[in-house]
């Protein structure tokens, strides 16, 4: 049987680097298929496959916003969180100039530019989580206080 070879992405690389203990999983991407392809392939509740978001304020600050497979953000809620005007998703170009990923792809780990990450707070709760490992068809599974630890995620409460 051949040896599976995980991709090195750079999310990879910044969980390496703070020895983090994740398990890569590879599944079919499906174009448009989200959390709910990912979920069913990898046979795992699309609750703990978690959507990582690239947002922007009034000002075009970009942000990630780490939410539940299942579940939206409220961008009113998001906004009101941060005491700013509005929260609009970036479009797939300028999400790609912050992160350096691809569409379908994003990982919260790794990215060009540090971001403000925010993380659904219900999503701590859960023994392990599913996140982009930084490239499409490749989640990594890992615990959910990596969030926090890592990339020092803020905890909010925006899901609809």
């Amino acid at each position: 049987m051949a040896k599976v070879k995980f991709p090195t992405t750079q999310a990879v690389r910044q969980l390496k680097q703070h020895k983090v203990r994740y398990t890569p999983q590879l599944y079919a991407y499906e174009e448009k298929g989200g959390t709910r392809v990912s979920a069913r392939e990898l046979g795992v509740e699309e609750h703990a496959v978690i959507k990582t978001l690239v947002m922007e304020d009034e000002h075009q600050s970009p942000l990630i916003i780490l939410m539940h497979g299942d579940c939206e953000v409220s961008t009113k809620e998001m906004a009101r969180t941060l005491n700013v005007k509005r929260i609009a998703p970036c479009s797939p170009d300028i999400a790609h100039k912050h992160t350096g990923y691809q569409v379908g792809g994003t990982s919260p780990f790794g990215t060009l530019k540090p971001l403000p990450v925010y993380v659904e707070r219900t999503i701590l709760d859960l023994p392990l989580i599913y996140i982009n490992g930084g490239k499409r068809g490749f989640l990594v599974s890992l615990a959910p206080e990596v969030l926090v630890n890592v990339l020092q995620a803020t905890p909010v409460e925006v899901a609809i």
